[in-house]
């Protein structure tokens, strides 16, 4: 056998050497799409919800995210918490909300407030410190349009674009408010509270959670709502790089606030839905690459089988002076598998180097997402891996099929 790996190496170089440059050039390349193929297609699949996954963490969620028990209406002993989360290792920022359900009216006229056909929506109203907020989410730098929303802005109000008319239109199920912009005015309902604001900045997220919600200063929804006590709605907690998420929320468990909020990371918070789509899309781009896969592994089949046919002479001659047919196999066999490495090697060149780098900095803007090319090295590499064995086989099975004649019928062009 070894005997057989060492001639069958030796008559691979020698075909290479001698083949022609374009036609080599053309399986190289074939391999490389294939490859590009594999993992490009799923990844970009996967990317769409792992950008949509990461976006929630970034401009909602932070890495911990604790909300209110069912059987409570707020987060019980918020302070307590909020100071605990401040001293926790890793600890950046974190960004404490208050939320009440309230009713918006534009484009009204005074005696036509909130009766029969009134332009109105139902928002999440949302109190907020402004900076905390920035420093968690970065709420702020997806405004397009207007101002952000400063500390002291009593009667202003920033609004997500999910019930803005413009923004939406072909929704079905959504109250929106129409001809809404930075300087307009809307009317505030909240519980037996009515008032005036004015838009001064309209955000847009792709995130449902900020989408469908209007913030104003948390120190005035406290007052609206009469709400005495620090217990807030949300907390989002953001970590240094280098902390887990696993680590600040066991930590908090630890001392025992988990009987007084739910303490999630913010994988956690998303619940099953985004794993369950990620896992039907990578489903999906296998699938895809799949019949790449078949495209290439026949091409290679056809390559070799040509190879072999147009050289049944020289194969007839080999076996003539003692060479073995099973070295001459594995000469087709070490062929195959050097245009699967080479191409697949510049095919992931190409994703690391160009495409994975490039769509990071230029996410692709779907309509709900962000989308990234989502590429792990464990999963380039089983798919590198299934390249090999499918170009190994492709070539196998064509250069078995020639050689297993008898010497005298290829040396006759039988």
């Amino acid at each position: 056998m070894w005997n057989s790996l060492r001639v069958g190496w030796f008559l691979a170089l020698r075909q290479l050497r001698r083949s022609n440059p374009w036609t080599t050039l053309l399986t190289v390349f074939i391999m490389t799409l294939t490859l590009i193929n594999l993992v490009a297609v799923s990844g970009i699949l996967v990317g769409l919800i792992e950008g949509s996954s990461r976006a929630y963490r970034q401009q909602y969620s932070g890495d911990v995210l604790i909300q209110n028990l069912e059987a409570n209406a707020h987060i019980e002993r918020a302070r307590n918490i909020t100071e605990a989360a401040e001293s926790l290792p890793g600890f950046r920022s974190l960004s404490g909300r208050y939320i009440a359900g309230a009713t918006l009216e534009a484009n009204y006229s005074d005696g036509r407030r909130l009766d029969e056909g009134a332009d109105k929506a139902s928002v999440q109203l949302t109190g907020i410190d402004p900076e905390a907020e920035q420093d968690v989410t970065s709420l702020f730098d997806k405004l397009i349009a207007g101002r952000a929303l400063q500390p002291g802005d009593s009667g202003n109000m920033v609004i997500g674009k999910g019930f803005l008319e413009e923004y939406t239109r072909g929704i079905p199920g959504f109250d929106t408010l129409e001809n809404v912009r930075p300087g307009s005015r809307v009317f505030l309902t909240l519980g037996d509270i009515q008032r005036e604001y004015t838009v001064v900045g309209i955000v847009s997220s792709k995130i449902e959670a900020v989408d469908f919600r209007a913030f104003i200063p948390e120190a005035e929804l406290r007052g609206l709502t009469g709400r005495t006590s620090y217990d807030m709605d949300e907390i989002a907690i953001d970590l240094e790089p280098g902390y887990t998420a696993e680590e600040a929320r066991d930590r908090l468990k630890d001392l025992g606030f988990d009987r007084h909020a739910r303490i999630e990371t913010w994988e956690q918070s998303q619940g099953s839905f985004f794993r369950d789509i990620k896992t039907t899309f990578n489903l999906l781009g296998s699938v895809i690459g799949a019949i790449g896969l078949m495209v290439a592994s026949i091409t290679i089949f056809i390559v070799i089988f040509i190879n072999a046919v147009t050289r049944q002479r020289y194969i007839g001659i080999l076996k003539s002076i003692g060479v073995e047919g099973r070295a001459i196999t594995i000469s087709y066999v070490f062929l195959s598998i050097f245009y699967g490495i080479v191409g697949g090697l510049i095919g992931v060149a190409i994703v690391y180097g160009a495409l994975e780098p490039y769509i990071a900095a230029n996410p692709i803007d779907f309509p709900f997402s962000d989308g990234i090319l989502a590429a792990p090295v464990n999963e380039t590499a089983l798919r590198f891996g299934l390249l090999m064995l499918a170009t190994a086989l492709a070539g196998y099975i064509p250069a078995m099929m020639i050689t297993r004649r008898p010497a005298l019928n290829s040396l006759l062009g039988r």
